[in-house]
């Protein structure tokens, strides 16, 4: 399902390369149920009445796979719960995505929540003058605060897995579903041992690991020479490089079929992958622009 959301962690998905997604999801035996942008289903409403069949109509299709129960529930997106635990800032088809959300968490086995804004927030959950306001949440975290999760606000006890990222990286998800669906994690008894603090895959997330480490500009940054502009190759920690912070296999992993990343591409590392993101990574670019004199 889908909450607050710009479909990137969907369309990173869709990027998966080795193996890719059709072949990933043969592989893996997934039976892909409802997934709100790739069905583009239609057909909710006529006259205020819900209408058509689960075929045509995905709220009749989350109603019928909630009440079999027995699958994954993959949350992409903020869950609304404003205003005032209403939850009414974000709706599809006259209903709330905190009531899909309670309709589809009851009976999944597990959550995995894909994207930053689906664990712990992201963008939607930034500071503002009408963050309370809106209040949105994460499955199980709202920034670092486990307290403050949808789950937590509407009674429901799920284990969760968050795969944070502006998007998420295709392999952190796949691989997580390829050891979960094959047994090599167990739910929830495993949980504890290969999650991190904030419910991240350590593989993935390691907590004594950045993307600083083995960047290729860090030899820039042991000699001391900074880019003051983009578009260089020295060091972008003064260009509002936040790698010494982002716990993340990035640098190894790569993006795009394994040919590059942020830093490598040119651009400081934003470190949408920690709890805290975007308020940790503001400004997401410091450039100094100097005004040109006139002769």
């Amino acid at each position: 399902m889908q909450g607050a959301q710009c479909t990137g962690c969907s369309e990173s998905l869709l990027n998966a390369a080795n193996p890719a997604i059709i072949k990933a999801f043969e592989i893996l035996n997934i039976d892909l149920e409802c997934h709100e942008a790739f069905l583009a289903q239609q057909g909710l409403f006529v006259d205020g009445e819900s209408v058509n069949t689960s075929e045509l109509n995905s709220e009749i299709l989350i109603d019928e796979i909630s009440e079999k129960g027995d699958y994954i529930l993959v949350v992409e997106g903020a869950i609304a719960n404003g205003p005032e635990g209403s939850g009414r800032y974000c709706m599809a088809g006259g209903c709330t995505c905190k009531e899909m959300f309670k309709k589809a968490a009851q009976n999944a086995n597990l959550i995995i929540a894909v994207g930053t804004c689906a664990a712990y927030g992201g963008i939607n959950s930034a500071s503002s003058d009408i963050v309370d306001l809106l209040d949105f949440r994460g499955v199980a975290f709202t920034k670092k605060d486990p307290s403050k999760g949808m789950l937590k606000v509407l009674g429901i006890d799920k284990p969760v897995i968050n795969i944070p990222g502006c998007p998420a990286h295709p392999d952190w998800i796949i691989f997580t579903l390829s050891a979960l669906i094959s047994g090599n994690i167990k739910v929830p008894e495993d949980l504890p041992e290969v999650l991190d603090e904030f419910g991240r895959p350590k593989v993935f997330y390691p907590p004594n690991y950045t993307v600083h480490k083995d960047c290729p500009r860090y030899v820039f940054f042991k000699k001391g020479e900074f880019d003051s502009h983009l578009g260089g190759d020295k060091c972008l920690l003064k260009l509002g490089c936040r790698a010494p912070s982002a716990h993340a296999d990035c640098t190894l992993r790569k993006w795009n079929d394994g040919h590059s990343y942020c830093v490598q591409a040119g651009s400081p590392c934003i470190a949408c992958i920690e709890p805290d993101f975007p308020d940790n990574a503001r400004p997401l670019y410091s450039i100094s622009i100097k005004k040109k004199e006139e002769d």
